[in-house]
């Protein structure tokens, strides 16, 4: 069977896109799909999935940015697609990055007098494509951006929602986005979702692990192991759904292991029955002095029916682990990090941390003081570009500030946004060993373990790990380094993980029990975690909550 993409343009049937028999394969061999078959129809469709499940390379096909092994995709419409990593040529204008410039061009020709036909031809009927692109624009907060001025004046939060307001212009009748919050801060993604809420036309497909925009879905569809299951709703409509099926599942199993105990006792039953007869025809055989001939008879004939009573049992108890296999199937073992790290404890009247009067080198922020003190969990917030990245980098003394200071007073460690704590060509291991010099090799192990690394997974080298190997095996050389960190610093974690990994660093860090710092866009993640104060980043450092916060993006403002 051939590969090939189909592109239908027709009104009937309504937007939509769909794979059949979809089979696809990276280069090295690794298969991805093997006969996937869905459709994807009108509406906002949430497709969730853990990290290497293929959520991206699925819409990468719909794209036909790839192409299939075997199968087929039909998209029935026009479609557009937003990649995870978005880049604009930083000198070009935003009415070119719209996409606009040439009908821009033509309206300008046709009001100083210019009446060519090639004019009217670029305009068509989009003759408010001006005051279209600045509504769309102004709907996801860039209303002060004008169409002339240069991409490279924009901040990358900025650069995603003018890519995205591109192709809500091209009013698609399939719209696909990957990951489309992933650096954006707070008031960008209350855009997005609000943009995401006002979707009325076509088919929306969002690949996310942001639970706020996943509220909004009106459908979920879990990619796992190859496959799609539909669950109807939101975020929390599939986790109830899924907690439910979990219970079954979890009830299905446990009755499936009680059988095979059953089956086995029964063949140990079935096995000492025949034994006993066994002997007792021997016994009967030997005081008859019975002819050797019917002895030998008498003895066939109770070994087939000894065989046959064993081989019924051995056939149920098969049967029974068979289905236990099938039931264990079903159950979901997502593993998770329990791990004790005591000494990263802090007496909560101590001095962790203080700023005075710091600029870093980059960011508004100009005056800087904060205090840290004892096991507190401090979130920091604020817009792309306020400098909360580079604020964290001249606590660690990577950056030198401007002026001012920063003092820590305990041991502290910084688990960047790059994860590029980790030598590439050392083992995970090796990698926390270098971080924690003196630190026995078998309490590394054993710490390892906990972090599920265990046994010879720990020798892996780093530059081989999945994305989620790649953050627990980084969480793991920063948590367990030597000295323990007693303050630990934390930029964006929760960007490109899956939510099973957001779950694992949740509890992590409900073993850390010193003061945390992190910058983070993540509302519900930093609520998990246990935030004790709020800080918004701007040319301040500006005590806040997390109810004004989210009083801020509702009202869209930009400062505390």
């Amino acid at each position: 069977m051939t590969a090939r993409i189909i592109m239908a343009h027709s009104a009937p049937p309504p937007a939509s896109v769909t794979c059949s028999a979809l089979s696809f394969q990276w280069p090295d061999g690794t298969t991805v799909f093997d006969q996937l078959s869905l459709t994807i129809g009108r509406g906002r469709t949430g497709l969730i999935g853990t990290n290497g499940t293929g959520k991206s390379t699925l819409l990468r096909l719909f794209a036909g940015q790839l192409r299939p092994a075997h199968g087929s995709v039909t998209v029935h419409g026009t479609l557009a697609y937003l990649p995870q990593n978005v880049t604009l040529d930083t000198a070009v204008r935003v009415d070119q990055a719209l996409g606009i410039v040439e009908r821009r061009t033509a309206l300008r020709a046709i009001e100083s007098g210019d009446v060519n036909d090639d004019h009217f031809d670029t305009i068509g009927d989009d003759w408010d494509v001006e005051e279209r692109a600045l509504a769309t624009l102004a709907a996801l907060g860039l209303g002060g951006i004008e169409l002339d001025r240069t991409v490279g004046q924009l901040s990358g939060g900025e650069t995603v929602l003018l890519r995205l307001a591109a192709l809500l212009l091209e009013r698609p009748d399939v719209l696909l986005l990957d990951e489309p919050t992933n650096n954006l801060d707070l008031f960008a993604r209350r855009r997005l979702c609000d943009a995401v809420d006002a979707w009325r036309s076509g088919a929306l497909v969002i690949v996310s692990h942001d639970r706020d925009l996943l509220e909004r879905m009106d459908r979920t569809a879990e990619l796992r192991s190859g496959s799609v299951t539909w669950y109807g709703g939101g975020w929390s409509e599939y986790e109830a759904a899924l907690a439910t099926q979990q219970e079954a599942a979890g009830r299905t199993l446990r009755a499936a292991e009680a059988a095979v105990r059953q089956q086995k006792r029964e063949l140990e039953e079935v096995q000492t029955k025949v034994a006993r007869r066994e002997r007792h025809s021997k016994k009967m055989d030997a005081q008859r002095r019975a002819p050797r001939i019917v002895a030998g008879e008498r003895k066939r004939s109770a070994q087939e029916s000894a065989d046959k009573l064993r081989g019924v049992q051995e056939d149920r108890l098969s049967a029974a682990r068979e289905r236990r296999e099938e039931a264990a199937d079903a159950v979901r073992q997502d593993a998770e990090i329990r791990v004790r790290l005591p000494h990263t404890a802090v007496p909560t009247g101590r001095t962790v941390l203080r700023l005075s009067e710091l600029r870093p080198q980059f960011g508004q922020l100009n005056d800087g003081n904060l205090q840290v003190h004892g096991p507190e969990r401090i979130a920091l917030v604020g817009r792309n570009g306020a400098g909360k990245t580079s604020l964290l980098r001249t606590l660690t003394g990577e950056l030198a500030p401007l002026s001012g200071e920063a003092t820590a007073f305990v041991p502290l460690r910084f688990l960047p946004q790059r994860l590029d704590v980790l030598d590439e060509e050392l083992s995970i291991a090796a990698n926390v060993a270098r971080l924690a010099p003196g630190v026995s090799d078998n309490h590394i192990r054993s710490q390892l373990a906990r972090f599920l690394f265990q046994g010879a997974r720990a020798e892996q080298p780093a530059g081989t790990l999945s994305g989620g190997e790649r953050f627990r095996a980084a969480l793991a050389a920063t948590m367990l380094a030597a000295p323990a960190p007693q303050l630990l610093l934390l930029d964006e974690p929760t960007n490109n993980l899956d939510l099973a990994s957001v779950r694992q660093l949740t509890h992590a860090l409900e073993a850390f029990e010193g003061a945390l710092l992190i910058a983070s866009h993540d509302l519900p993640f930093l609520e998990s975690i246990g935030i004790t104060r709020w800080v918004f980043v701007g040319q301040t450092l500006q005590e806040t909550t997390a109810e004004d916060v989210r009083e801020l993006l509702e009202a869209g403002h930009t400062t505390a």
